[in-house]
C-alpha cells in the first residue's frame, strides 16, 4: 500500500473523508483497507455499504476496485476465501459473515431502499462514498442516519469514508467537512506524485495538463480545491428528468467520435427553451462497431437526428449503415462560440445518471492569456468529451430559426 494512506487506514473517527487527486490512489487503498478489514475475525459483524449517486456505476467503480483487492490479496486462491456476484452485485466473505453491499441515490425509490437496507449478518458499520461530489448533502443525511445501536463486537466502530476530486471550492463538502473544526471528522489529501505505483506516462500526461489546463491540474493533479471562475457554463441543475422522447417538444442526439479520448454519446429533450439530458452512454476503447452494439442495448433510438463529428466521416457512414440518422455537424467559424453561446441562454437539466458530463460542465473554463493572466473567448479543450456532445446535440436548435436555417421535419423525429 501507499505509505501516504497509513494513518487514513487506522482511524476511527465516524467521517474519513478522502480528498485527491486524479491517480492518487485513494479509492484503491479504500478498497483495500475495506476488504482486509472485512476479512479479519476481528471485525466479524461489520458489514460494508457502498454508494454511488447512480447504483449501476458501482459495476465499474466500487465493485471492481473492491473484486481486483480480493483477487490481489488472496492470489489463485480468492474463492476460497469470497463469494462474489454481479447479479445481484454483492460480496461476502467466508470466513468472516462480512457482506458488502451496493445502492443509489439517484431517486427517491432508491433512497427509500437506502433507508431499509439490511445486512444478514451483524450491522452496517461502514459505508464507502465514492465520487461523493456527485451526491447531495441530503444523501449523506440519509447514509448517516442508518449507522446507529450498540455494537457488540468492541473492536467495530461506525465509519463513513468519502472518496473525491475536489471538483469545486463551493461544494457542500468543503463546507461541511473542511472549513469547521469536528473532533468526529478526519480529513485527509493526496495526489498522484504520491502514489508510488503511478507510471511514467500517466506522469507526462500530467504535465500536458499542466501546460494547458492549469486550473484542471490544481483539482486533478495536485488535489487541490477548484475555483468557479472562468467556468464557462456556471449555472446548471442536476436532477431526474422524464426520460419519455414524447414529453418534449423536440428530442435530439449529440456524439463525439473517439477511442483514447471518450467517445460520448448524449440524448436531450428541449422543452419550452430549456435543455434537458436524458441520457449519457461514455466510453473509451472501442471500435464503431462495439460501441453500436452499446448504444443498440442502451436502446440509443434510431429514429432521431444523431449530430456528430464532422471530422469523422467514415464513423458517420458506419453509423449510417447500421441505421442510426448520423448527420455531420456542420463547423463553420464561430461555431463553438455560437454553441456556448446558445447553451448559456437556456437553462440545462442533467440527469444524474450523465455523470461524465456531469464532471466535465462544472471544469469546463474559459483558457487564460499567458501574459495577462485575464479569460479570453476560447474554451480549455481537454476533458469535453461529453461537453462536445452536449454542443452538438443542439445544433438542430441553435440554426432552426438561424440564418441557415434547416427544416424541422429534417432535425428531429
Amino acid at each position: 500500500m501507499n505509505e501516504v494512506f497509513r494513518t487514513s487506514n487506522s482511524v476511527k473517527e465516524r467521517y474519513r473523508i478522502e480528498c485527491g487527486s486524479a491517480g492518487s490512489g485513494k479509492s484503491v487503498n479504500v478498497a483495500r483497507d475495506f476488504i482486509l478489514k472485512l476479512s479479519d475475525v476481528k471485525y466479524k459483524g461489520a458489514n460494508l455499504l457502498c454508494v454511488r449517486k447512480t447504483e449501476s456505476s458501482h459495476l465499474d467503480s466500487t465493485y471492481a476496485e473492491l473484486t481486483r483487492a480480493v483477487r490481489e490479496i488472496f492470489k489463485d486462491k480468492w474463492g476460497a476465501y469470497w463469494e462474489i456476484s454481479r447479479s445481484p452485485l454483492r460480496m461476502r466473505c467466508k470466513g468472516t459473515g462480512c457482506s458488502v453491499l451496493f445502492r443509489g441515490t439517484k431517486d427517491d425509490a432508491q433512497r427509500e431502499k437506502l433507508k431499509s437496507i439490511q445486512a444478514i449478518e451483524g450491522k452496517i458499520t461502514w459505508v464507502w462514498v465514492e465520487e461523493a461530489t456527485e451526491l447531495d448533502e441530503t444523501d449523506l443525511d440519509i447514509i448517516d442516519d442508518r449507522l446507529r445501536g450498540v455494537l457488540e463486537n468492541p473492536n467495530l466502530y461506525y465509519q463513513i469514508t468519502l472518496t473525491f476530486n475536489p471538483v469545486s471550492a463551493n461544494h457542500w463538502i468543503k463546507k461541511r467537512f473542511f472549513d469547521r473544526c469536528d473532533s468526529d471528522t478526519y480529513t485527509h489529501r493526496s495526489c498522484y506524485l504520491q502514489n508510488a505505483f503511478i507510471d511514467e506516462s500517466y506522469h507526462r500526461r500530467m504535465m500536458r495538463r499542466r501546460e494547458l489546463d492549469p486550473e484542471g491540474y490544481r483539482v486533478y493533479g495536485l488535489g487541490e480545491w477548484g475555483e468557479s471562475e472562468g467556468l464557462i457554463l456556471p449555472h446548471y441543475t442536476v436532477a431526474c428528468v422524464n426520460k419519455e422522447p414524447d414529453f418534449y417538444d423536440r428530442v435530439a442526439i449529440g456524439q463525439d467520435f473517439g477511442y483514447n479520448h471518450a467517445n460520448c454519446i448524449l440524448t436531450i429533450g428541449l422543452l419550452d427553451g430549456d435543455v434537458y439530458v436524458l441520457s449519457e452512454l461514455y466510453t473509451r476503447y472501442k471500435d464503431t462497431a462495439e460501441i453500436m452494439e452499446l448504444a443498440e442495448r442502451a436502446g440509443v433510438s434510431k429514429s432521431t437526428i444523431m449530430w456528430c463529428d464532422s471530422a469523422e466521416p467514415d464513423r458517420i457512414r458506419s453509423w449510417r449503415k447500421g441505421g442510426y440518422r448520423a448527420q455531420a455537424v456542420s463547423k463553420e467559424s464561430g461555431s463553438v462560440r455560437a454553441q456556448i453561446d446558445y447553451l448559456k441562454s437556456h437553462k440545462i437539466i442533467i440527469d444524474p445518471s450523465c455523470e461524465a458530463l456531469i464532471r466535465e460542465i462544472g471544469m469546463w473554463k474559459w483558457q487564460r492569456d499567458a501574459s495577462s493572466g485575464s479569460f479570453i473567448d476560447e474554451p480549455v479543450c481537454i476533458n469535453d468529451d461529453a461537453i462536445a456532445s452536449l454542443r452538438y446535440a443542439i445544433e438542430g436548435e441553435r440554426k432552426r430559426n438561424g440564418p441557415r436555417a434547416i427544416s424541422k421535419k429534417l432535425l428531429y423525429i
